[in-house]
Protein backbone atom coordinates (compact mmCIF):
# COMPACT_ATOMS: atom_id res chain seq x y z
CA UNK A 1 0.00 0.00 0.00
CA UNK A 2 2.74 2.41 -0.93
CA UNK A 3 0.21 5.01 -2.00
CA UNK A 4 -1.21 5.18 1.53
CA UNK A 5 1.91 4.75 3.65
CA UNK A 6 2.14 8.53 4.36
CA UNK A 7 -1.32 8.60 5.93
CA UNK A 8 -1.45 5.19 7.60
CA UNK A 9 0.01 4.40 10.99
CA UNK A 10 1.97 1.18 11.46
CA UNK A 11 -1.02 -0.64 12.95
CA UNK A 12 -3.30 0.60 10.16
CA UNK A 13 -0.74 -0.49 7.57
CA UNK A 14 -0.60 -3.98 9.05
CA UNK A 15 -4.39 -4.18 9.32
CA UNK A 16 -4.73 -3.06 5.71
CA UNK A 17 -2.45 -5.84 4.49
CA UNK A 18 -4.25 -8.47 6.57
CA UNK A 19 -7.74 -7.60 5.30
CA UNK A 20 -9.23 -9.48 2.35
CA UNK A 21 -11.06 -7.91 -0.56
CA UNK A 22 -14.46 -9.09 0.62
CA UNK A 23 -17.74 -8.99 -1.29
CA UNK A 24 -21.05 -9.77 0.34
CA UNK A 25 -24.32 -8.56 1.79
CA UNK A 26 -24.01 -5.98 4.57
CA UNK A 27 -27.28 -5.82 6.56
CA UNK A 28 -28.69 -2.38 7.21
CA UNK A 29 -28.72 -2.81 10.98
CA UNK A 30 -25.07 -3.88 10.92
CA UNK A 31 -24.19 -0.86 8.77
CA UNK A 32 -25.95 1.45 11.24
CA UNK A 33 -23.92 0.02 14.10
CA UNK A 34 -20.68 0.54 12.20
CA UNK A 35 -21.44 4.13 11.12
CA UNK A 36 -20.43 7.06 13.35
CA UNK A 37 -21.32 10.73 13.50
CA UNK A 38 -24.48 12.82 13.69
CA UNK A 39 -25.36 12.38 10.02
CA UNK A 40 -24.49 8.70 9.75
CA UNK A 41 -27.78 7.74 8.11
CA UNK A 42 -27.21 10.27 5.32
CA UNK A 43 -24.16 8.44 3.95
CA UNK A 44 -25.13 4.97 5.10
CA UNK A 45 -23.79 2.28 2.79
CA UNK A 46 -25.39 -1.13 3.06
CA UNK A 47 -26.51 -3.98 0.82
CA UNK A 48 -24.51 -6.05 -1.67
CA UNK A 49 -21.08 -4.40 -1.81
CA UNK A 50 -17.33 -4.67 -1.27
CA UNK A 51 -16.43 -4.28 2.40
CA UNK A 52 -14.91 -0.89 3.18
CA UNK A 53 -13.02 -2.21 6.22
CA UNK A 54 -12.42 -5.29 8.34
CA UNK A 55 -15.47 -4.57 10.52
CA UNK A 56 -17.78 -4.54 7.51
CA UNK A 57 -16.22 -7.76 6.23
CA UNK A 58 -16.89 -9.42 9.59
CA UNK A 59 -20.47 -8.10 9.64
CA UNK A 60 -21.15 -9.67 6.23
CA UNK A 61 -20.96 -13.07 7.86
CA UNK A 62 -20.24 -16.58 6.63
CA UNK A 63 -21.49 -16.19 3.05
CA UNK A 64 -19.23 -13.25 2.20
CA UNK A 65 -16.71 -14.00 -0.56
CA UNK A 66 -13.01 -13.21 -0.28
CA UNK A 67 -12.56 -12.22 -3.90
CA UNK A 68 -8.77 -11.98 -3.79
CA UNK A 69 -8.39 -15.48 -2.35
CA UNK A 70 -10.66 -16.98 -5.01
CA UNK A 71 -9.02 -15.02 -7.84
CA UNK A 72 -5.39 -15.82 -7.02
CA UNK A 73 -6.05 -19.47 -6.12
CA UNK A 74 -7.95 -20.06 -9.39
CA UNK A 75 -5.33 -18.26 -11.50
CA UNK A 76 -2.47 -20.17 -9.87
CA UNK A 77 -4.32 -23.48 -10.23
CA UNK A 78 -4.87 -22.79 -13.93
CA UNK A 79 -1.19 -21.83 -14.26
CA UNK A 80 -0.13 -25.21 -12.82
CA UNK A 81 -2.51 -27.07 -15.14
CA UNK A 82 -1.31 -25.07 -18.15
CA UNK A 83 2.34 -25.81 -17.36
CA UNK A 84 1.97 -29.59 -17.04
CA UNK A 85 -0.40 -29.77 -20.00
CA UNK A 86 1.96 -27.78 -22.24
CA UNK A 87 4.88 -29.99 -21.23
CA UNK A 88 2.83 -33.15 -21.89
CA UNK A 89 1.89 -31.91 -25.36
CA UNK A 90 5.55 -31.31 -26.29
CA UNK A 91 7.10 -34.29 -24.50
CA UNK A 92 9.93 -35.99 -26.38
CA UNK A 93 11.81 -39.25 -25.96
CA UNK A 94 14.98 -37.54 -27.13
CA UNK A 95 16.93 -34.87 -25.29
CA UNK A 96 14.35 -33.15 -23.05
CA UNK A 97 14.21 -29.42 -22.54
CA UNK A 98 14.42 -27.61 -19.21
CA UNK A 99 10.63 -27.55 -18.74
CA UNK A 100 10.28 -31.29 -19.39
CA UNK A 101 13.19 -32.07 -17.06
CA UNK A 102 11.60 -30.01 -14.29
CA UNK A 103 8.13 -31.53 -14.82
CA UNK A 104 9.54 -35.07 -14.83
CA UNK A 105 11.53 -34.34 -11.66
CA UNK A 106 8.39 -33.09 -9.87
CA UNK A 107 6.33 -36.07 -11.05
CA UNK A 108 9.04 -38.55 -10.02
CA UNK A 109 9.32 -36.85 -6.63
CA UNK A 110 5.56 -37.13 -6.04
CA UNK A 111 5.39 -40.73 -7.27
CA UNK A 112 8.24 -41.73 -4.97
CA UNK A 113 6.35 -40.32 -1.99
CA UNK A 114 3.14 -42.06 -3.06
CA UNK A 115 4.93 -45.41 -3.40
CA UNK A 116 6.53 -44.95 0.01
CA UNK A 117 3.40 -43.90 1.89
CA UNK A 118 0.44 -45.47 0.08
CA UNK A 119 0.03 -49.25 0.14
CA UNK A 120 -3.38 -49.52 -1.49
CA UNK A 121 -4.38 -49.48 -5.13
CA UNK A 122 -5.98 -46.25 -6.27
CA UNK A 123 -5.00 -44.48 -9.54
CA UNK A 124 -6.41 -41.23 -8.19
CA UNK A 125 -3.93 -40.77 -5.35
CA UNK A 126 -0.81 -39.84 -7.38
CA UNK A 127 -2.56 -37.21 -9.57
CA UNK A 128 -4.22 -35.79 -6.46
CA UNK A 129 -0.87 -35.59 -4.66
CA UNK A 130 0.73 -33.86 -7.67
CA UNK A 131 -2.12 -31.36 -7.88
CA UNK A 132 -1.92 -30.56 -4.17
CA UNK A 133 1.85 -30.13 -4.16
CA UNK A 134 1.98 -27.92 -7.27
CA UNK A 135 -1.06 -25.82 -6.32
CA UNK A 136 -0.14 -25.25 -2.67
CA UNK A 137 3.46 -24.48 -3.64
CA UNK A 138 2.38 -21.82 -6.15
CA UNK A 139 -0.03 -20.24 -3.66
CA UNK A 140 2.71 -20.19 -1.02
CA UNK A 141 5.17 -18.79 -3.58
CA UNK A 142 3.13 -15.59 -3.78
CA UNK A 143 4.52 -14.78 -0.34
CA UNK A 144 7.86 -13.97 -2.00
CA UNK A 145 6.32 -11.17 -4.08
CA UNK A 146 7.08 -7.81 -2.37
CA UNK A 147 4.17 -7.12 -0.04
CA UNK A 148 3.38 -3.70 -1.51
CA UNK A 149 3.87 -4.40 -5.22
CA UNK A 150 0.61 -6.02 -6.34
CA UNK A 151 -1.56 -4.14 -3.79
CA UNK A 152 -0.02 -0.86 -4.98
CA UNK A 153 -0.83 -1.62 -8.62
CA UNK A 154 -4.32 -2.63 -7.53
CA UNK A 155 -4.92 0.60 -5.63
CA UNK A 156 -3.69 2.64 -8.59
CA UNK A 157 -6.20 0.83 -10.79
CA UNK A 158 -9.02 1.59 -8.39
CA UNK A 159 -7.83 5.19 -7.95
CA UNK A 160 -8.42 5.74 -11.67
CA UNK A 161 -12.01 4.60 -11.05
CA UNK A 162 -12.44 7.14 -8.27
CA UNK A 163 -12.18 4.70 -5.35
CA UNK A 164 -10.61 5.66 -2.04
CA UNK A 165 -7.29 3.69 -1.81
CA UNK A 166 -7.83 3.40 1.96
CA UNK A 167 -10.86 1.20 1.19
CA UNK A 168 -9.13 -1.05 -1.33
CA UNK A 169 -7.84 -4.28 0.18
CA UNK A 170 -5.92 -7.13 -1.41
CA UNK A 171 -4.24 -10.26 -0.02
CA UNK A 172 -2.20 -12.03 -2.67
CA UNK A 173 -1.30 -15.19 -0.71
CA UNK A 174 -4.36 -17.46 -0.71
CA UNK A 175 -2.92 -19.79 1.95
CA UNK A 176 -2.89 -16.93 4.49
CA UNK A 177 -6.69 -17.12 4.35
CA UNK A 178 -8.08 -19.89 6.60
CA UNK A 179 -11.08 -20.19 4.27
CA UNK A 180 -8.77 -21.50 1.54
CA UNK A 181 -6.78 -23.89 3.74
CA UNK A 182 -9.92 -25.29 5.38
CA UNK A 183 -11.58 -25.72 1.98
CA UNK A 184 -8.66 -27.84 0.76
CA UNK A 185 -8.49 -29.78 4.02
CA UNK A 186 -12.23 -30.52 3.93
CA UNK A 187 -11.95 -31.88 0.38
CA UNK A 188 -9.25 -34.28 1.62
CA UNK A 189 -11.40 -35.14 4.65
CA UNK A 190 -14.44 -35.99 2.49
CA UNK A 191 -12.22 -38.18 0.28
CA UNK A 192 -10.99 -39.98 3.40
CA UNK A 193 -14.58 -40.58 4.52
CA UNK A 194 -15.63 -41.73 1.05
CA UNK A 195 -12.81 -44.26 0.64
CA UNK A 196 -13.14 -45.43 4.25
CA UNK A 197 -16.76 -46.40 3.57
CA UNK A 198 -16.04 -47.69 0.06
CA UNK A 199 -13.16 -49.95 1.09
CA UNK A 200 -14.47 -51.15 4.45
CA UNK A 201 -18.21 -50.76 4.11
CA UNK A 202 -20.41 -48.80 6.48
CA UNK A 203 -20.12 -51.53 9.11
CA UNK A 204 -16.34 -51.68 8.88
CA UNK A 205 -15.99 -47.90 9.11
CA UNK A 206 -18.31 -47.67 12.11
CA UNK A 207 -16.52 -50.64 13.63
CA UNK A 208 -13.22 -48.77 13.51
CA UNK A 209 -14.82 -45.78 15.25
CA UNK A 210 -16.45 -47.84 17.99
CA UNK A 211 -14.24 -50.94 18.51
CA UNK A 212 -10.70 -49.52 18.23
CA UNK A 213 -8.51 -49.61 20.28
CA UNK A 214 -10.14 -51.10 23.42
CA UNK A 215 -12.62 -53.54 21.89
CA UNK A 216 -16.38 -53.71 22.35
CA UNK A 217 -16.25 -53.13 26.11
CA UNK A 218 -14.60 -49.76 25.63
CA UNK A 219 -17.12 -48.44 23.10
CA UNK A 220 -17.67 -44.94 24.60
CA UNK A 221 -13.95 -44.35 25.02
CA UNK A 222 -13.25 -45.76 21.55
CA UNK A 223 -15.81 -43.45 19.96
CA UNK A 224 -14.40 -40.40 21.72
CA UNK A 225 -10.77 -41.21 20.88
CA UNK A 226 -11.38 -42.23 17.26
CA UNK A 227 -13.83 -39.39 16.71
CA UNK A 228 -11.31 -36.83 17.94
CA UNK A 229 -8.59 -38.45 15.81
CA UNK A 230 -10.83 -38.30 12.74
CA UNK A 231 -11.98 -34.70 13.21
CA UNK A 232 -8.46 -33.50 14.03
CA UNK A 233 -7.20 -34.51 10.58
CA UNK A 234 -8.74 -31.65 8.55
CA UNK A 235 -8.31 -29.16 11.39
CA UNK A 236 -4.58 -29.83 11.80
CA UNK A 237 -4.10 -29.99 8.03
CA UNK A 238 -5.70 -26.57 7.53
CA UNK A 239 -4.28 -24.78 10.57
CA UNK A 240 -0.71 -25.99 10.00
CA UNK A 241 -0.60 -24.50 6.49
CA UNK A 242 -2.47 -21.33 7.46
CA UNK A 243 -0.43 -20.69 10.60
CA UNK A 244 2.96 -21.03 8.94
CA UNK A 245 2.07 -18.92 5.92
CA UNK A 246 0.28 -16.26 7.99
CA UNK A 247 3.32 -15.92 10.27
CA UNK A 248 5.64 -15.66 7.28
CA UNK A 249 3.50 -12.97 5.66
CA UNK A 250 3.36 -11.05 8.94
CA UNK A 251 7.16 -11.00 9.15
CA UNK A 252 7.39 -9.61 5.59
CA UNK A 253 4.89 -6.89 6.53
CA UNK A 254 6.83 -5.97 9.68
CA UNK A 255 10.06 -5.76 7.67
CA UNK A 256 8.30 -3.52 5.13
CA UNK A 257 7.60 -1.02 7.94
CA UNK A 258 11.34 -0.26 8.03
CA UNK A 259 11.21 1.30 4.58
CA UNK A 260 10.55 5.01 4.19
CA UNK A 261 12.71 6.00 7.16
CA UNK A 262 16.43 6.70 7.18
CA UNK A 263 18.95 5.19 4.79
CA UNK A 264 20.11 2.83 7.54
CA UNK A 265 16.57 1.54 8.08
CA UNK A 266 16.08 1.11 4.33
CA UNK A 267 19.30 -0.90 4.03
CA UNK A 268 18.40 -2.94 7.12
CA UNK A 269 14.97 -3.66 5.69
CA UNK A 270 16.47 -4.75 2.39
CA UNK A 271 18.93 -7.14 4.05
CA UNK A 272 16.29 -8.59 6.37
CA UNK A 273 13.84 -9.02 3.51
CA UNK A 274 16.41 -10.89 1.42
CA UNK A 275 17.47 -13.15 4.30
CA UNK A 276 13.87 -13.96 5.26
CA UNK A 277 12.91 -14.57 1.61
CA UNK A 278 15.76 -17.08 1.19
CA UNK A 279 14.75 -18.88 4.40
CA UNK A 280 11.08 -18.66 3.44
CA UNK A 281 11.72 -20.63 0.23
CA UNK A 282 12.27 -23.64 2.49
CA UNK A 283 9.07 -22.94 4.42
CA UNK A 284 6.79 -22.61 1.39
CA UNK A 285 8.20 -25.79 -0.13
CA UNK A 286 8.05 -27.71 3.14
CA UNK A 287 4.43 -26.72 3.78
CA UNK A 288 3.37 -27.87 0.31
CA UNK A 289 5.25 -31.14 0.88
CA UNK A 290 3.66 -31.71 4.31
CA UNK A 291 0.15 -31.07 3.00
CA UNK A 292 0.76 -33.55 0.17
CA UNK A 293 2.32 -36.25 2.37
CA UNK A 294 -0.40 -36.04 5.02
CA UNK A 295 -3.04 -36.35 2.29
CA UNK A 296 -1.34 -39.52 1.03
CA UNK A 297 -1.06 -40.93 4.56
CA UNK A 298 -4.70 -40.17 5.41
CA UNK A 299 -5.88 -41.84 2.20
CA UNK A 300 -3.66 -44.84 2.93
CA UNK A 301 -5.27 -45.15 6.36
CA UNK A 302 -8.70 -44.98 4.71
CA UNK A 303 -7.77 -47.95 2.46
CA UNK A 304 -6.48 -50.12 5.31
CA UNK A 305 -8.76 -52.72 6.84
CA UNK A 306 -8.45 -53.64 10.51
CA UNK A 307 -9.51 -57.11 11.59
Amino acid sequence: MAATEETLTSSQYIQHHLTNLTFGWLPKDAALELEHGEHAAEHLSWGLKFAANADEAAAMGFWALNVDTVFFSVVLGMLALWFFRSVAERVTAGVPGAAQNFAEWVIDFVEENVRGSFNGKNPMVAPLALTIFAWVFLMNLMDLVPVDLIPYLFTQLFATLGADPHHVYLKVVPTTDPNATFAMALVVFFLVLYYSVKMKGVGGFLGELTLQPFGKWGLPANLVLEGISLISKPISLALRLFGNMYAGEMIFILIALLYGGSLVLNLTGGVLQFVWAVFHILIITLQAFIFMVLTIVYLDMAHQEHH
